[in-house]
Formats: structure tokens, C-alpha cells, sequence
């Protein structure tokens, strides 16, 4: 399998981290790819239309996307089923969560391109503060469900650590952790010091 990668993709890192649990991720060949809505790579347009990361290309030479796809292509080929259940409301909930991480991912990431790529004087405040606002509701809901949120790992909880993982990353200096102690105490818990994690840090 062949996985167009870039280092600093918290979308990356959550396929990279559910191949790592699965104890398949030396199966994977990582195809260094750098890539921004402006600038966007060939080799990756052409397997991805949409032209974002990630992307995978099968042994069969089938390329999947987007990284939900993708995650629960790889649980399903290492047989794994309890990173997705196949039915059931534990299927459903996993899902749920998986999308409100990515969510939270996707509203992050429009904020790092307004601040990094759009030109400063073209940028929209008012559009940031709704992504940041969205990233908020998203840290909020999973401060409630912070309780129950599964220890172990599931597509829906590696979502979970990898957006947090992105914020540390990318929004240092607004500290998620101060208003959500059970969220943090998940996070630390459970996954900061996990060594799939630790292997796919982003590059300091």
C-alpha cells in the first residue's frame, strides 16, 4: 500500500496511528507529499480529484480517500473489529465521534490556512472566529463525554487524540486543556504518552 503523507497532517497522522494499533503500518509506503489548496501537488491530484490529503493506493491499485474511508478500509483488512464495530450502536457512536474530531480537524486547519496562507490583508476575522468557534463547540461536547469516552483505541478515539495532538501542534498559545480536565485527563491518560503517538509527533 502506498499513502501520499505529509508530517504534519493531524488527517495523516490519524490513518498513520489506526495502521500503527492495527500492527500493520509497516505495510504502508509513505510518499512524502506537500500540497496546500493553492498549491496543489500533481502526483496527488492524480489519484485524488479533491486533491487533499490523505490518499492510499491498495495493493489492488485502487486509490481510497478521504482518511474515514480510509481508517475503516485498514481495520476491515487486519480483520479488527473492534476499532469499528460492524453494526450496532457502538458502530454508530464511533462514527459519530470520529466525525465530530474531524470536524474539529477540518475547522482547525481552515484556521491555520487563513493565518498562513490567505495574504494578511485579505484575511477575515469574522471567519476565523467562526472556525474557532466551532473548534470550541467540538472540545466542549468531548469534555462532556470525556467519562465515557473509550481508553482503548477505536476509529472515534484516534480521531479524538490526533485533533487534540493538532491543537498542541498548531494553536499552542490557546490552551484547550484549561477549562477541560476530563478531557485532558483522557488525552494525557490514555494517549500523549502512547507509543503510535509518540512515533507520528509532527516534526517541531
Amino acid at each position: 500500500m502506498k499513502l501520499y503523507y505529509a508530517p504534519t497532517s493531524p488527517f495523516v497522522r490519524k490513518v498513520i496511528v489506526t495502521a500503527a494499533e492495527l500492527g500493520i503500518d509497516g505495510e504502508i509506503e509513505r510518499i512524502d507529499t506537500a500540497t496546500t489548496p493553492v498549491d496543489p501537488d500533481p502526483a496527488l491530484a492524480a489519484v485524488n480529484p479533491i486533491g487533499k490529503l490523505p490518499a492510499l493506493t491498495t495493493d489492488d491499485g485502487e486509490t481510497l480517500y478521504d482518511s474515514a474511508v480510509i481508517c475503516e478500509y485498514l481495520a476491515a483488512r487486519a480483520g479488527n473489529g473492534a476499532m469499528l464495530p460492524a453494526d450496532g450502536a457502538g458502530r454508530w457512536a464511533t462514527l459519530r465521534l470520529q466525525a465530530l474530531a474531524d470536524g474539529l480537524m477540518d475547522a482547525a486547519i481552515l484556521r491555520r490556512y487563513e493565518g498562513w496562507i490567505r495574504p494578511e490583508d485579505k484575511r477575515w476575522p469574522d471567519w476565523d472566529a467562526a472556525q474557532r468557534a466551532k473548534v470550541t463547540g467540538a472540545l466542549d461536547a468531548l469534555e462532556v463525554e470525556a467519562d465515557v469516552l473509550a481508553p482503548v483505541p477505536t476509529l472515534g478515539t484516534i480521531a479524538v487524540a490526533c485533533a487534540l495532538g493538532y491543537l498542541d501542534f498548531r494553536f499552542a498559545d490557546e490552551p484547550w486543556r484549561a477549562n477541560r480536565p476530563k478531557l485532558a485527563k483522557w488525552y494525557e491518560d490514555h494517549w500523549a504518552k502512547r507509543p503510535s503517538m509518540i512515533a507520528t509527533a509532527p516534526p517541531t
